[in-house]
């Protein structure tokens, strides 16, 4: 396959172009070569996009589209959307589009280069760019998310938004940083959460903005949830924190400028099965008696988005 990457050298980041393709070429998955001969008989577009919309649209309609429907959901599970994908509209897990609509109205992204750790198929990039980002450079180790980031790019070449296949911690120490660095559903996965708000102000140019988004406690003082088992049937929620226990996160990490954009409950109609994600999904992860708490007894999910000056 032709390097990805080659539009990230020429965009200004090269040493994370060289550092993507290397660990592009050294992928190991089992389904690594049906995905990419999916990607292979995909049609090429010619760079037709509209991207200002809750589903972004890549690529012309397609002439067969009944066929490549078939070709994108072999793609899956896909969890971050909506999009539109050579006419095809891909319903995916979460309405992420929501999420966006209560963020984006806070937040000055125009001509910014932009981080995005955990970008899942890059949907925030797309949204981004809208919203006049000149550079979205998202990293995500989930490699079929990477594969339908290498559809995207196959219907619509030429966008400037890229995900790498790696986590935060393959990113090098010396990096230049970004003038906006976005977490959004990483922190209560990290072990050491201290140490992750130490990375992010790390990425980030002096003056610049960090945008964490991350399961918290509603109303629970100096809390913190650290389930024993699993929270909402996911293995690896290490703590959830209440805003309060976030906030002094936050100042161990040196990040003291702090403004909560948004504070919401999830709901099973912004996380749900699709045809596009048939796993399941929120609905089956909350008690079915009390949908106030997760099938372990935990309080159910409530996300909050902070917004920190660096």
């Amino acid at each position: 396959m032709k390097n990805p990457y080659l539009d990230l050298h020429t965009s200004g980041r090269p040493e994370l172009a060289k550092l993507a393709w290397r660990y592009f070429q050294n992928i190991s998955h089992g389904d690594l070569p049906r995905w990419l001969k999916t990607i292979d008989k995909l049609p090429k577009g010619d760079g037709y996009r509209q991207l200002d919309h809750a589903a972004p649209r890549l690529g012309r309609p397609v002439d067969q589209p009944a066929l490549f429907r078939q070709q994108l959901l072999d793609l899956h599970p896909w969890r971050k959307g909506p999009m539109e994908l050579g006419g095809v509209r891909i319903d995916t897990e979460w309405r992420s589009d929501w999420k966006w609509q209560r963020l984006e109205p806070k937040l000055d992204l125009n001509g910014k280069e932009i981080l995005d750790i955990g970008c899942g198929n890059g949907y925030f990039g797309l949204r981004m760019l809208a919203a006049g980002a000149r550079l979205v450079v998202g990293i995500d180790p989930t490699i079929v998310f990477v594969m339908q980031w290498l559809a995207m790019q196959k219907l619509c070449p030429g966008l400037s938004n890229f995900v790498l296949p790696m986590g935060v911690e393959d990113l090098p120490a010396d990096i230049e940083g970004f003038d906006r660095v976005f977490s959004m559903g990483v922190l209560y996965h990290r072990r050491r959460p201290v140490e992750h708000l130490e990375q992010l102000k790390q990425l980030t140019r002096p003056g610049g903005q960090v945008v964490v988004e991350t399961l918290v406690l509603e109303d629970e003082g100096k809390e913190v949830l650290t389930p024993p088992g699993r929270y909402a049937r996911m293995r690896n929620v290490h703590a959830v924190p209440s805003l309060a226990v976030l906030g002094d996160w936050l100042k161990k990490a040196g990040l003291t400028n702090m403004q909560v954009l948004d504070i919401s409950k999830t709901t099973t109609d912004e996380q749900r099965s699709t045809e596009w994600m048939t796993f399941e999904s929120l609905r089956e992860c909350l008690d079915e008696n009390n949908p106030g708490l997760t099938v372990e007894g935990h309080p159910a999910p409530v996300r909050a988005a902070l917004l920190i000056q660096v």
